[in-house]
């Protein structure tokens, strides 16, 4: 029971910290006045580049997002 006493929260919850942290980050982003709630909202998302791979060399990347924007 001492070893449970010490646990986190979170993970008693059965969650990795990562997921507790984006729901804080969420609430926060939710809880804020305008400019500032827009502001936050556009900065949390992830854009990034994929490249499929051939012979050892890259071919024509693909701009997503988080969103399933293309």
């Amino acid at each position: 029971m001492a070893s449970n006493a010490a646990m986190p929260f979170w993970r008693a919850a059965g969650m990795t910290y990562i997921t507790y942290s984006n729901i804080c980050a969420n609430m926060v982003r939710n809880c804020l006045k305008e400019p500032h709630r827009s502001e936050a909202l556009n900065r949390e998302q992830v854009h990034f580049v994929v490249s499929k791979w051939a012979n050892g060399k890259p071919q024509k990347a693909t701009i997503r997002s988080d969103t399933g924007e293309e």
